[in-house]
């Protein structure tokens, strides 16, 4: 498979003989939980390593006196810990009438958030977290590794993030607020190197446009999918540029599984940029839709993001895609 840049991608895993391949796509529908989180108004920069967990990049972080694993998930809201080792916190009761708590593979078992008093990823400290919990036990059977929870947006928008696969590295900056508007990482300094375009952050979500065959659509941006996903509801038109290979499952961040199809999308369009040959998983994202409160109409994942160096200016509103 061949980028539209000319570099050459690596072919999905193959699963053993006579057993289905099995993605996980994390990202949840829930609303992030409003509090005070207290984030240092100076500006701070470290570069954090990161591991792998099939697809999924996990980070060591803490919480409170808990230390361990975390996935980065920008397809969900906020912090969400993992039931199994945050019970015994108290629960708040908090609910938004209108908050659907679901993902890809419909609801997740979700509790009353708590609160987490710091939160420590390197160098950086959150005060007064706001947290979901919920039970993220089929998640650490599928990998193999005890998982805490999962670090999603709303942790990030004092933030610019530059994600390097090749390296395993994330590179982080707590943007002062004298320098909103003019933080530019090293890696920045170079602008032929990269292409920008605009995100959307909604309820701790990221969005972009895209389009495939003049189509214009709602993507959503997930580091905590193990693959790009397009709806099934699509049109034909759509479809007419998909080759299907085969049937695979997926797991999200609820404990259920459903049956979907992979195959490969011929051209995706990004504003100002063409991309070519680009895995896919087909399924169904109506219940995903309903949580997010918009039409999602699919969710670029590892298979895209992982083909190039990509960082995110939460306070600008900006992505970048190195060439």
């Amino acid at each position: 498979m061949l980028l539209a840049t000319g570099v050459l991608a690596q072919p999905a895993a193959q699963p053993p003989a006579g057993q289905r391949q099995t993605l996980s796509i994390l990202g949840t529908g829930s609303h992030p939980f409003v509090g005070d989180m207290f984030v240092p108004e100076d500006a701070l920069s470290s570069t954090i390593p990161f591991s792998r967990a099939g697809n999924l990049i996990v980070i060591r972080a803490k919480a409170d006196s808990t230390e361990g694993n975390f996935i980065l998930d920008t397809g969900a809201p906020g912090l969400i810990l993992n039931m199994t080792y945050f019970r015994h916190y108290r629960s708040y009761e908090w609910s938004d009438p209108g908050d659907a708590q679901g993902g890809i593979t419909g609801a997740t078992s979700a509790a009353s958030p708590a609160l987490v008093a710091e939160l420590q990823l390197g160098p950086f400290a959150f005060k007064r977290v706001p947290a979901h919990r919920i039970q993220l036990g089929h998640l650490e059977d599928q990998k193999g590794i005890r998982i805490l929870g999962l670090l999603g947006v709303h942790l990030f928008t004092r933030f610019e993030m530059i994600i390097d696969y090749q390296t395993n590295e994330i590179h982080l900056h707590r943007i002062g607020l004298r320098e909103k508007k003019n933080w530019h990482h090293a890696l920045l300094g170079q602008e032929s190197l990269y292409h920008t375009l605009p995100i959307t952050v909604r309820d701790g979500k990221l969005f972009t446009a895209a389009s495939i065959a003049g189509k214009k659509l709602t993507f959503v941006i997930d580091t905590g999918a193990e693959s790009n996903v397009l709806d099934s509801r699509l049109s034909d038109k759509v479809f007419e540029q998909v080759e299907v290979q085969r049937r695979i499952t997926v797991t999200g961040a609820g404990s259920g599984q459903l049956e979907a199809l992979y195959g490969t999308v011929k051209h995706l369009q990004l504003p100002g940029r063409q991309f070519a040959a680009m895995p896919v998983v087909v399924v169904n994202l109506e219940r995903m839709s309903g949580a997010y409160e918009k039409q999602i109409d699919g969710m670029l994942g590892f298979d895209f993001l992982s083909r190039h160096r990509v960082g995110f200016n939460f306070m600008t509103n900006k992505m970048y895609i190195w060439k």
